[in-house]
């Protein structure tokens, strides 16, 4: 079990995270496979039980761990652990700070964020959820959780709190949580942004910057609202009747990151992208939607355009020829703030760049 562990941190530093000492711990120390007790679905959908051979080293992947569906549609899930290392770094965790989670899911964030010495309350909506990560923090021995079964929007239970946490993608932040915080506080949260959700941290004063790319599932209630400068979600079903547009142009192909730069960019200066995929290709692509209409566009990671419609093959054209004129920013250099959107939730707006 302990090489699994090492391999397990290996793992998460792979993918390009820096580990605290303290964050390191508790992640070689917390037994994930108590929080999967009745066993999970793999990514490509198939059912891994406690009893089969491979349990172990896929509860000790860097990958997600679903553990509830609806139908085909996942609904709750240990999150991919390089992503949760990311967030809880973001957090900037300190012994004795009081920390509300938005969303248990298995327990195992609020586990971590119990061993790194702060006192947790975990809100879930779904009681069966809360009741299952209730029952595994006591089986793992983990005290300093409280886990209420309540509505995330609301935060649950009256309290103030240095930190609070999202683990579901949401399309803005409550009001609510904003009361909550306390001075010198901040949320981490996976706001949606053309078709995924970005991992944002906002401070106490609402300003916002990006953590990282992500997709999570998408919680429900009023912390998904349509809101004016809501982008359309990506597609069901692969687009079609895309031809070639415009030829690669920039002598180079994206790497994942950078090409995850400009979607973040193309989101920023127009309402109608999102992702979706596109058949023969394996990879999602950033996508530019028609407003009254089938027709869209997509961009290549190599410059490329496909298009079924000319208007929307010129839009992708100018949005990636103004990333890469501007030398390509990365999102980490976006800044925004957070406003009112007219309904239940505050959003990130207007975004601005910090280097030009």
């Amino acid at each position: 079990m302990e090489d699994a562990r090492r391999h397990y941190l290996d793992l998460i530093r792979h993918d390009g995270v820096t580990l605290s000492p303290e964050l390191a711990r508790a992640f070689a120390t917390v037994p994930r496979e108590v929080f999967v007790p009745d066993g999970f679905h793999r990514r490509d959908g198939r059912l891994v039980l406690p009893a089969d051979p491979e349990f172990l080293r896929v509860v000790y992947s860097n990958d997600v761990l679903v553990t509830k569906l609806s139908g085909s549609r996942p609904i709750s899930s240990s999150s991919q652990p390089s992503l949760m290392a990311l967030m809880i770094e973001a957090l900037d965790v300190r012994p004795g700070q009081r920390i509300l989670e938005i969303g248990a899911g298995t327990g195992y964030n609020a586990a971590l964020l119990a061993t790194l010495g702060a006192e947790v309350t975990t809100v879930e909506v779904q009681a069966d959820v809360a009741d299952r990560a209730r029952s595994a923090l006591a089986r793992a021995a983990i005290d300093g959780v409280r886990v209420e079964n309540a509505d995330g929007y609301t935060g649950g239970p009256a309290g103030a709190y240095d930190r609070i946490i999202v683990t579901v993608g949401i399309a803005g932040i409550s009001p609510h949580w904003i009361d909550r915080l306390l001075p010198g506080g901040r949320i981490v949260a996976p706001v949606e942004h053309a078709g995924m959700h970005p991992v944002l941290s906002a401070g106490a004063g609402g300003e916002v910057t990006v953590v990282c790319p992500a997709g999570f599932m998408s919680a429900a209630g009023p912390l998904t609202a349509r809101h004016p400068g809501s982008h359309p979600p990506p597609p069901s079903e692969p687009l079609s009747g895309l031809d070639p547009a415009v030829p690669a142009r920039w002598g180079t192909t994206l790497e994942a990151l950078a090409y995850r730069d400009l979607w973040f960019a193309a989101g920023v200066w127009h309402r109608r992208v999102t992702y979706a995929s596109a058949p023969g290709r394996e990879q999602s692509l950033i996508a530019v939607l028609a407003e009254d209409g089938p027709g869209s566009a997509v961009v290549l990671p190599d410059g490329a355009v496909l298009a079924s419609a000319e208007r929307c093959a010129a839009v992708a054209l100018a949005l990636a020829d103004r990333w890469w004129a501007m030398g390509r920013p990365p999102m980490r250099a976006w800044r925004a703030t957070l406003a009112s959107a007219g309904g239940p939730i505050l959003v990130p707006g207007p975004w601005r760049l910090t280097r030009p």
